[in-house]
């Protein structure tokens, strides 16, 4: 390791020269040329002890939840993506404060930017907006209004669990699907799994409606529509489902449970978004894995390089999901 003598030595100064140059002592009487010299020498030899570096900037981000609180935590999905956020904001010394579903004023707190977790309506956005304009929506595409946005691919992770079905024989394939609204209210959202299932499975000639129900992201609506289905659908009940999300497919597989119905013997159930819960089930739940933790980490790419390099063209992330295989299908 080079050391201040090395560099003295190698430059023609004193030790006490070096030591006050790297040191930036302004006090010190000596040429351009000399300080050019040293630490052009420093720079070679590698030494960085002394080097002035420069200094970054920390920024203060508002980590902006579509969710209350109370929401968060019955959905593991949204949970996972706000903590890995927040862990790439630590590892990267950026500073940061949680807002949870409000958007009547402006954060007290100065702030250099948002990552938005979610779904917003365009007044949503607009009201983000006027509080930083540079924003990352995660799990939002929202480049139609030039924002920069991570998202999962539902079209490659919807075809994924559709082939797979089909591989091992299916031909009966029902979906339970969720509907959401803007926490405005202002919109309903339908699942974008929903149309790109309906489409697919219209291609290959296989779309039943009636094989399909809608409700909500829980545990309790995932248990109601499967209830529905194996009533009014009897013996023509589909040997497999999708679930818009684990939470359905938790309560889904109760229901299955209850009506003496065989998980995967007789039917066949894949999940989405691959909860901490999904391997610890009875059966452990297939699904389709999420990469939540790459989704934190892209957004805060997307926001540095807004700070940092002031980016104005925006910019989407797509980011591919994998189709874990458990023992609930087969």
């Amino acid at each position: 390791m080079a050391t201040i003598k090395d560099i003295a030595g190698q430059a023609g100064v004193s030790i006490a020269t070096v030591s006050r140059v790297l040191n930036h002592d302004e006090t010190l009487s000596v040429s351009d040329a000399t300080r050019k010299k040293i630490f052009e020498v420093a720079e070679r030899l590698n030494y960085r002890k002394h080097l002035k570096k420069k200094e970054k900037k920390t920024f203060q981000i508002a980590i902006v939840q579509w969710y209350s609180e109370k929401e968060e935590i019955n959905d593991l999905y949204y949970l996972s993506i706000r903590l890995s956020v927040e862990k790439q904001m630590e590892e990267n010394h950026f500073n940061f404060i949680r807002i949870y579903n409000s958007f009547e004023k402006k954060p007290q707190a100065a702030i250099d930017g948002i990552i938005a977790i979610g779904k917003f309506s365009e007044e949503q956005v607009r009201q983000l907006t006027e509080w930083n304009p540079n924003i990352c929506f995660v799990d939002s595409d929202q480049s139609r209004l030039r924002k920069d946005s991570v998202v999962a691919d539902f079209q490659q992770a919807t075809a994924s669990v559709i082939d797979y079905f089909m591989r091992n024989g299916h031909r009966r394939i029902g979906l339970l699907a969720g509907k959401e609204y803007y926490s405005d209210h202002s919109t309903e959202l339908v699942d974008e799994r929903l149309l790109v299932f309906k489409r697919l499975m219209q291609k290959k000639g296989l779309y039943k409606e009636n094989y399909c129900y809608m409700g909500t992201f829980t545990v309790d609506s995932g248990y109601e529509m499967m209830t529905r289905a194996i009533r009014d659908l009897g013996d023509d009940l589909p040997t497999a489902f999708f679930m818009a999300n684990d939470s359905i497919a938790i309560g889904a597989m109760k229901a299955l449970k209850e009506h003496d119905i065989s998980v995967p013997d007789r039917v066949s159930v894949v999940g989405f978004n691959d909860i901490i819960l999904a391997k610890y089930m009875t059966p452990s739940l297939s699904t389709v894995k999420v990469h939540t933790e790459l989704m934190g980490r892209e957004a805060l790419n997307l926001l540095a390089e807004r700070l940092t390099e002031h980016r104005q063209v925006a910019k989407k992330v797509i980011l591919s999901t994998d189709l874990i295989i458990r023992s609930s299908s087969r």
